[in-house]
């Protein structure tokens, strides 16, 4: 006895009234999970199920002489040469897809100095070219306000795919070269100034480096050691463009102690210790004096 075949709609999981995307939708789902080459436990069996069901219903007309009659005689219908174009379409696509390799990314590390990163760049840079074994430019742009680790990915700029399938990515990644004098943190840069003891003591006018070149900056009078001095909106840029947003140069002063001093220098620093009350001998810290006296009673 001939086996029984299933109803249409319950091989494909839909209901009576589905649309035609919601047939599509299912058929190729299922196509792609009982593929022979996928599933060759059945034998195809349940393929050629898949491929009849959906040569059925996806036709208008014989969609309705099932939904009225049922299942027709596949000799006398003509369904079996359908069905079987349709399989033959859907072992061409699989074919196809096999055939087919997206190319493969590729990594590049690109230097960039302090300034190149708080600014932005553009970067013409070689890559190899996989197919060709030669070497090929590609423009990179690095936004404002990159650091180490700033990773920039080029569609499609990596190596070819095979069978016309899509090429690879760029993946671009940035390092940043230390600054001799600078350092970053977020969007602000910290540098440090060395003001002599009179600079400090009665206030100056520095020049300091930043960014955008040497700018003035005034210190007052009796400025301490590690004092830091704000200069607003000569940091890293937060965007691109001339009137994005910027972090601040923050300057750190360091007081820079003479260690040779001329009998003039001694004298005027005794007579400025005098004046503020102060000795030599009271100016040394506790520890150092007790060290002193216990080295004379030794030397006795």
């Amino acid at each position: 006895m001939a086996k029984r075949k299933r109803d249409y709609y319950t091989v494909l999981g839909v209901a009576r009234d589905a649309s035609e995307p919601d047939l599509k939708r299912a058929f190729r789902e299922l196509a792609r999970q009982h593929h022979p080459d996928v599933n060759p436990a059945d034998g195809g069996e349940r393929f050629r199920e898949i491929n009849e069901a959906y040569a059925v219903l996806s036709d208008k007309d014989a969609r309705a002489r099932y939904d009225r009659w049922g299942h027709a005689d596949d000799s006398s219908s003509g369904f079996g040469a359908v069905v079987d174009a349709a399989q033959d379409m859907i072992n061409d696509v699989l074919r196809r897809r096999r055939g087919k390799q997206r190319g493969g990314d590729v990594r590049y590390t690109l230097e960039l100095t302090f300034e190149e990163a708080a600014f932005g760049a553009s970067k013409t840079i070689e890559v190899p070219d996989a197919t060709t074994a030669r070497m090929r430019q590609v423009t990179v742009v690095i936004a404002p306000g990159a650091t180490t680790g700033t990773e920039k990915i080029l569609r499609g700029e990596g190596e070819r795919g095979k069978g016309g399938a899509a090429a690879g990515d760029l993946r671009v990644i940035v390092r940043v070269a230390e600054h001799a004098g600078f350092r970053r943190e977020g969007f602000d840069v910290r540098s440090e100034a060395t003001v002599s003891f009179a600079q400090a003591a009665l206030g100056a006018v520095l020049d300091v480096a930043t960014l955008d070149g040497a700018v003035k900056m005034r210190i007052p009078e009796g400025t301490q050691p590690g004092r830091v001095f704000r200069i607003r909106g000569r940091g890293v840029p937060q965007a691109a463009g001339k009137q994005a947003p910027r972090g601040d140069h923050l300057v750190s002063v360091q007081v820079a102690v003479p260690t040779e001093l001329t009998a003039r220098q001694r004298e005027l620093i005794e007579e400025l210790a005098r004046a503020s009350g102060e000795s030599r001998e009271s100016a040394m810290p506790e520890r150092k004096r007790l060290l002193d006296r216990v080295r004379s009673l030794l030397d006795d």
